[in-house]
Formats: structure tokens, C-alpha cells, sequence
């Protein structure tokens, strides 16, 4: 049987039979047998966590099962935004072995490493070509662990999302099979299906590309030898007057992943918040750790250019032969209509470039996905996984 999905997107507070029934007729869609299992919930699922799980992985046959809490869930062409009820997705792929890594909690003495990494994920890791990551932003110290994790398997994407939902680690969880984990949970994928990913980070360069010339830390001290606060004005001047308006409060650094390119685009950067500056100084601060040598740019984030960023990115994959029949989409709580200004923008792109295929996910209090192969966790970008 060639690999085959369904999904379910389920707009209610918990019912016993609903659940049954959504499970039951998802496996049926599936042809009656299931590999794994995606399902992201809202906070106030919470009461009924133990029972939810135990009757989709029952009556779903869902031997492994993965999912979080969402203030907002995604379905295929749909997103629901500070909704009630739950979002389902079933893969039944013949050929996959999955492999999930539960990632704890440490104590203030301990700290992630490649080699920590690798004895706590076990045999079979190795042999994984993309891993699907749920966390708790709360419990898990996300940084840290990815910059072990990108050194333990460089050049393997990792995508996913950090629950979302309340204000706590307690309103916000995570769960792998029945349930509830501190930290996070990483479910890998070796053989019989192809993931491939887009992370859209919602942002267009502004203005000319500077060289960093001085930095420490966080701050850039000098771009191609100026002090890097005077040349703020530059790429503000560059705007349109609707652009300058746009500005306030959007406008983000770029920080090249090669500087190998001729030409500099939407994509090619890695985009980090502009915290602020110091005119006495000529400092500005970012939030990343920038090195000398590297290429940065301003950008700014508007619904004109995540849209187009986000179409772009999908055409390329159709161009590349990416059919997905499948998808775990990742926004950030901070897009839907708060950027867009319309409901389902995200998803209804997915859904109208690639075709009505089943899809799910999650808004989520930070996006993991990979820019230039490497993982890294973002902000007002929407992560996706597609399965083919």
C-alpha cells in the first residue's frame, strides 16, 4: 500500500464519542493501519488529556502519537485562531520506521552536548532524515539544545513548533502517546517517505547590504566600518512613505547564511529582532550572536511580503516536484489575522498551490525549521514539514 494520510480539524470542546468517531473514521481514510500520529489541542483540552489520548490512540491504531497544545489550530486550508477543540493528523507510511527522542528537563549543572545528544536518542537515530520536534518553552532551554542537536546530526532539518496556549509550563504541554512529558519530544523519520521543508520568515531586505566590521555579543558595533547605528537612516530613507509608515515596530535584521552570493534576496537570511541602538555608542543590538565578516541587512515584515515570501517558497517546491500528500504546518501565534488581516492565510496557500491534501498543525510560541540546512528557532515565520 503506498503511503497515505488523513486528517481532521475539530472545532468543539472534548466529547468521548466524538473523539471515537474522528479517530475511527481518520484510520479508515488510512486504510486501516497507521504509522504515527500527530494531534495538537487546546489548553483547555487539559482536564481531559488522559482520556482524549488513550481513545484516538486506541481507536486511531496509532502506535506512536506526538502533539502539544495550541492557542490556535491549523487543519487543511483552515486556521482557527484562539479556537476550542483539537487537530488530527494520521500517516500510514509502510516503509517508515519513526523514532522518537523524549527531550528532558536539566538541572542547572548539566548542559546539552553532541554526545549527550546522541546516547539519548539511541539506536536507530542515526538513520533519520528528518525529525518533527514539539517542546515546551517553558521546561525545554530551546537554543541550547538545538545548537547540540545541529552538531549531533549537522544538515538533518528539524521542524516544528513550542506549544502555545497559556502563560505557564502547566498551561502549556506536550505529550508522546498518553502522556504528558516535561521538555519536549523529537519524532524522527528513516526510510519510505520524503520530508521536506519550508519555513517562511515573512520578511523582505530594505536598503544595501552592510559587511559587519565590529561585534560583541549581540552587539554590531561597526558596519563596513561605520558605526552600525548611523546607518539606520539609510535603509529608513530607501522606504516608500506607506513603507516608513509599515516600519514602526517591523523593521528586523538579516544576517546572510552565505557569503557566496552575488545577490542578495527574501530567504537568503537568517531574520533576528533589532532590539535597539545606542547613538552615543553606535551600537545596536540584535538578537542573535553575529560574527565579523558576515553580510547583514535590514528587513522589513509586512502582510505584502511574507505573502509573497510564503507563495514564492511553495513554487519553488512544486517546481522541485514536491506532491506532498501531507503537511504539518507551524505558524507563529504572531501571523494569522493579526499579519495578514484575513483569517487562513498561511494554510490556504498551502492548500491552493499544492492541492487539498491532509494537513495539521498548531500556532505556536516559536517555529523551528531550518535556513541554509541548519536548524534554528524563529519568530513570525511559519514552519512546514511536507510529507511525500
Amino acid at each position: 500500500m503506498p503511503n497515505c494520510a488523513a486528517s481532521r480539524l475539530i472545532l468543539e470542546s472534548f466529547s468521548e464519542s466524538i473523539v471515537t468517531e474522528v479517530a475511527r473514521d481518520a484510520l479508515r481514510e488510512c486504510g486501516g493501519k497507521v504509522t504515527c500520529g500527530f494531534v495538537f489541542t487546546s489548553s483547555d483540552y487539559a482536564p481531559h488529556l488522559e482520556d482524549f489520548l488513550e481513545l484516538v490512540q486506541v481507536h486511531g491504531h496509532v502506535p506512536v502519537l506526538a502533539g502539544s497544545s495550541g492557542m490556535g489550530l491549523v487543519g487543511t486550508g483552515t486556521e482557527a485562531e484562539h479556537a476550542t477543540g483539537f487537530s488530527l493528523l494520521l500517516l500510514n507510511l509502510p516503509e517508515t520506521t519513526v523514532h522518537p527522542v523524549r527531550l528532558p528537563v536539566l538541572d542547572e549543572d548539566e548542559s546539552f552536548d553532541a554526545a549527550g545528544i546522541h546516547a539519548l536518542a539511541g539506536r536507530g537515530a542515526d538513520q533519520c532524515t528528518a525529525w518533527i520536534v514539539v517542546a515546551n518553552p517553558f521546561q525545554l532551554p530551546v537554543e541550547p539544545w538545538l545548537t547540540a542537536w545541529n552538531a549531533a546530526w549537522p544538515g538533518i532539518p528539524a521542524v516544528g513548533g513550542l506549544a502555545s496556549g497559556g502563560r505557564t509550563g502547566d498551561q502549556c504541554f506536550v505529550f508522546h502517546d498518553r502522556e504528558v512529558i516535561e521538555g519536549g519530544l523529537a519524532l524522527g523519520f528513516a526510510g519510505g517517505v520524503r520530508v521536506d521543508t519550508l519555513v517562511s520568515q515573512g520578511c523582505r531586505p530594505v536598503g544595501e547590504p552592510f559587511t559587519i566590521s565590529g561585534a560583541e555579543g549581540h552587539l554590531v558595533t561597526t558596519l563596513g566600518s561605520r558605526p552600525a547605528y548611523s546607518v539606520l537612516d539609510e535603509p529608513f530613507g530607501s522606504l516608500t512613505a506607506a513603507d516608513k509608515q509599515i516600519a514602526s515596530g517591523n523593521l528586523f535584521v538579516g544576517l546572510a547564511m552565505s557569503e557566496y552570493l552575488e545577490e542578495f534576496k527574501t530567504g537568503d537570511f537568517l531574520i533576528r529582532n533589532l532590539l535597539g541602538g545606542d547613538p552615543q555608542a553606535g551600537v545596536l543590538a540584535i538578537g542573535a550572536h553575529p560574527r565579523i565578516g558576515q553580510t547583514m541587512q535590514f528587513q522589513l515584515r509586512d502582510r505584502a511580503s511574507a505573502d509573497a515570501e510564503l507563495r514564492h517558497l511553495v513554487n519553488e517546491a512544486i517546481t522541485a516536484g514536491v506532491k506532498p500528500i501531507a503537511s504539518l504546518v507551524f505558524p507563529c501565534s504572531g501571523r494569522g489575522r493579526h499579519l495578514f488581516g484575513t483569517p487562513n492565510h498561511d494554510a490556504g496557500v498551502l492548500r491552493d498551490l499544492f492541492g487539498n491534501h491532509p494537513s495539521a498543525g498548531f500556532f505556536c510560541n516559536g517555529e523551528i525549521g531550518p535556513v541554509a540546512a541548519k536548524n534554528f528557532v524563529h519568530g513570525y515565520t511559519a514552519s512546514m514539514a511536507l510529507f511525500s
